[in-house]
């Protein structure tokens, strides 16, 4: 006798609000939550009347697959977790902390009900382990559709500073980054193009990570603005093509210091060497790290976390860019719309 197993639940399986039950339970309200899920819309507290908002989207097959070339199985965790993070950094790179969030879900019918879960957990454990620890899980909406989208919108509060924005960088301002660089898009060279994920060495596999589960560094970005940052932005499309948004905002080139990219460079040594690819391709056109890129004055003591990449330097001929060593880079990096 042939013993088969039971088809797991899907999401057509359910109604709405049978779905939203197995969903809420796993999520947290917060301090900042007034009124958490539950009603039409949620109350949160905005401690000096401003809030700063941010919203990305990831849909399948564009932004993850559910299985990668090398195997790796694309977990609704996996997913959770970097809506959380990719939006929590956004609000980071304005010197604010994050309040809440609230998701919208386009799920097919055939997507399993344990990947729904899945993914309310790997928010509530992004906004924990990154240190997100004022922002509520507010709720959303669930919808169906042909394919899965998952969009987060975070709140925040900027604690009574003032927004720290790309446009502020001058002539003579020390640049700096805080994060890893290149990291995340070494794991997704490996995703596409690396043997099986289970083969990987440990160090592999925390590229591969850092791709699925990036780790802004929430602390950052307050502790930058603090310090005297004068301009600051999150490094989500490559450390060239998003430097070029921060010299463009500024109206100043900005300078990068070939030898520290080298050193990130080394830090891929190995993925390189394994995919015979040049890490430093990585690191200056890899997006996805989620780190953050800031100009502080000459004099200022740069904050716990961040280290120098290079100088802001006057436009050369009015015209704003990045150069390395002196010499104009060709811009890289990803654009959502590119042939």
């Amino acid at each position: 006798m042939v013993r088969t197993s039971p088809l797991p639940l899907t999401v057509g399986d359910l109604s709405e609000g049978e779905l939203l039950d197995r969903i809420l339970p796993r999520l947290a309200a917060g301090p900042s939550a007034l009124l958490g899920p539950g009603d039409d819309a949620a109350v949160l507290a905005a401690p000096d009347g401003r809030v700063v908002v941010s919203t990305d989207t990831q849909t399948q097959n564009a932004d993850f697959r559910l299985e990668w070339p090398n195997g790796y199985v694309h977990t609704g965790y996996d997913v959770g977790w970097k809506a959380a993070a990719q939006n929590l950094s956004d609000i980071n790179a304005m010197g604010a902390v994050a309040t809440g969030i609230v998701v919208s879900l386009t799920l097919p019918q055939a997507t399993p009900v344990g990947w729904v879960e899945d993914l309310a957990k790997g928010l509530l454990d992004a906004v924990r382990s990154l240190g997100a620890s004022r922002c509520a899980l507010a709720g959303g909406d669930l919808g169906r559709g042909g394919e899965l989208s998952v969009t987060a919108t975070v709140l925040g509060s900027l604690e009574g500073r003032q927004p720290v924005l790309r446009s502020g960088a001058q002539a003579g301002d020390r640049l700096a980054v805080a994060g890893p660089l290149g990291s995340a898009a070494a794991g997704l060279a490996l995703l596409e193009h690396g043997p099986a994920y289970e083969g990987l060495e440990p160090a592999l596999r925390e590229l591969v990570a850092l791709q699925c589960r990036p780790v802004p560094p929430l602390e950052a970005g307050p502790a930058a603005a603090n310090s005297g940052a004068r301009a600051l932005m999150d490094l989500s499309d490559g450390l060239l093509r998003d430097g070029l948004r921060l010299a463009a905002a500024s109206g100043v080139r900005l300078d990068l210091d070939p030898d520290v990219l080298a050193l990130h460079a080394r830090t891929l040594k190995q993925a390189g060497e394994l995919l015979g690819a040049d890490p430093l391709e990585w690191v200056l056109g890899g997006g996805e790290d989620h780190g953050l890129l800031a100009a502080f004055p000459a004099d200022a003591q740069l904050p716990h976390g961040f280290a120098a990449i290079g100088s802001v330097m006057p436009a050369d001929g009015g015209e704003p860019g990045v150069s390395v060593g002196g010499k104009p880079a060709v811009t890289r990096g990803w654009d959502h719309f590119a042939k």
